[in-house]
């Protein structure tokens, strides 16, 4: 890129900024923020079952999902097939899950019933 200052021809380098993609598992620390990222979910995009299961897979990943795995009793690749955003895990593997994240999904009641 040139520049004309007082009559002379100055030559502004650009440099690239290197960006590397954003992976919210490892902003996952406490149990605390692993429940209110579930529970933003939850409440923001309630019918998004592929983003929920994304969410759950996040958690497992913060937590080590080798270990998520064999505290569901499921093997890491169906872990990780599951809650893929491929993924579409039964009710019952995202209790297992649930489970092993130590959170549980809770009920409310929505006003005006729908």
């Amino acid at each position: 890129m040139s520049k004309m200052a007082t009559g002379k021809l100055m030559t502004t380098k650009l440099t690239k900024t290197k960006a590397s993609a954003y992976d919210v598992s490892e902003h996952l620390r406490t149990p605390e923020e692993m429940a209110a990222y579930l529970n933003a979910w939850l409440e923001e995009a309630p019918e998004d079952a592929a983003g929920i299961a994304r969410a759950l897979g996040d958690i497992a990943r913060a937590k080590g999902m080798s270990q998520v795995a064999k505290d569901a009793g499921l093997s890491r690749e169906s872990l990780y097939r599951a809650l893929s955003a491929e993924g579409n895990p039964s009710f019952a593997t995202v209790l297992k899950v649930a489970k092993a994240l130590g959170v549980r999904l809770h009920a409310l009641a929505v006003p005006g019933g729908a």
